[in-house]
């Protein structure tokens, strides 16, 4: 999503200088304390590798370090319409602690990340307040012109303005007009400055096309076993399922056929029993195929489907669509798995009382983000079930999201490339 700086005319508008001194002074308040801590806590917690510590405590750094990088990866893409995809390589879910640590750090997203902090905690520190202090300061200076000068008996600096009467007062008003003017052109430009610098740094630093390969070759591999292991969860679920139930319907119709004449009533109980279990049996078999493609998506499209979803939770779920259009099949149906997989994680593990689903498209792109007000704590780690929704979109080139803080709330923000 691109900022809104620029009306019908192409000019920069009022309301676009403004969200951007906004969302740049935003982003100053975030860069600088969490590229400190995450610099820091890295740093520490590889320090500590060699006496074991580190072992058990680099994976979890390291993936917070990574949760805020996509965080931002986001921010630069809906803000600066700046893509930043991530490049991240998989690990084994059941890997051990030595295998996690060093699998991470011989990733070279990893040494991406941990190289892009101090540029974050500095240079995009600057870039991203730089907007509002083009915007704020220049208020400096027309409040001295209109008196507060008088506050400093001794003289007062603005900018390069002594100001020490009225008369220079008015010079540093006039410096204030001169920066304001300039806040109308470089106030948005500065803003996609901080996000370019940060594409820069974070983006690979591979030959594009070989980092593709190597992305769709993984992407390739993960969706070849996740489709293997839906196979194999439909098989099992029909021979334990429906098929026992219907081998079962089938004996008991071959015991009606011997009892209808010796014995009856007996037969009228078991007809009664059979017809249970074929209500049973086709209960089963429409759960398999809502498991597969609910007719829902296929019918009525992606937002439907995530209000039925949201319909059937025991917890109380907002959802705001605004979709254009329909979206490719197979896009829908992993967007649509996608926040049903996170549906299902904030129900039983965030104690929350109240979700918030939102699903838009822009820019070629589709986007959904879950809110819950739970206990927070998500992280996108081996064996959760965001690990699996990563997964599933990193086969369409998707980007998972997780802001999670102790104490919530929970966002977890999934977009992926559509027409």
């Amino acid at each position: 999503m691109t900022m809104d700086t620029k009306n019908g005319n192409g000019r920069t508008t009022g309301r676009g200088i403004g969200l951007a001194a906004v969302r740049g002074l935003a982003l100053a308040l975030v860069s600088l304390p969490g590229a400190v801590l995450c610099f820091c806590l890295s740093l520490v917690s590889i320090a500590l590798i060699p006496i074991g510590v580190g072992l058990v405590t680099t994976p979890y750094v390291l993936t917070g370090v990574r949760a805020f990088a996509n965080a931002r990866r986001v921010l630069a893409a809906e803000w600066g319409g700046v893509r930043i995809p991530p490049a991240y390589r998989p690990l084994p879910e059941d890997a051990n602690p030595w295998a996690r640590t060093f699998g991470m750090l011989r990733d070279p997203a990893t040494w991406r990340d941990l190289r892009w902090l101090p540029v974050d905690m500095t240079a995009g520190f600057v870039t991203a307040l730089l907007p509002a202090v083009l915007l704020l300061y220049p208020l400096e200076g027309f409040a001295l012109a209109i008196g507060l000068w008088r506050v400093f008996p001794d003289g007062y600096w603005y900018g390069f303005v002594p100001v020490t009467g009225q008369a220079s007062a008015f010079g540093a008003a006039a410096l204030g007009l001169v920066l304001l003017f300039l806040a109308h052109f470089l106030t948005p430009r500065l803003l996609d400055v901080h996000f370019r610098l940060t594409r820069a740094v974070l983006g690979t630093d591979q030959g594009e096309l070989a980092e593709r390969v190597r992305v769709l070759t993984e992407t390739r591999r993960d969706a070849v076993d996740a489709s293997a292991a839906e196979l194999r969860r439909i098989e099992r679920d029909l021979h334990d399922g429906a098929q026992a139930r219907l081998v079962a319907v089938g004996m008991d119709l071959g015991t009606i056929e011997a009892l209808l004449d010796k014995d009856p009533a007996q037969a009228k109980e078991l007809i009664a029993q059979t017809r249970k279990s074929s209500v049973e049996a086709l209960s089963e078999l429409r759960e398999l195929v809502r498991g597969i493609h609910p007719p829902v998506l296929a019918e009525r499209g992606l937002g439907d489907a995530v209000r039925a979803l949201a319909l059937r939770l025991p917890v109380a779920t907002e959802v705001s669509v605004d979709l254009p259009g329909r979206a490719q099949a197979p896009v829908e149906s992993a967007a649509y798995f996608a926040v049903s997989e996170v549906l299902t994680n904030a129900v039983k593990h965030s104690d929350a009382d109240r979700i918030w689903v939102d699903l838009h498209q822009a820019d070629g792109m589709l986007r959904a983000t879950v809110t819950d007000n739970g206990k927070g704590g998500a992280v996108i780690g081996a064996g959760s079930g965001l690990a699996g929704v990563e997964r599933r979109l990193g086969t369409f080139d998707g980007v998972l999201a997780v802001s999670s803080p102790v104490g919530g709330p929970t966002m977890v923000t999934m977009e992926i490339p559509c027409a």
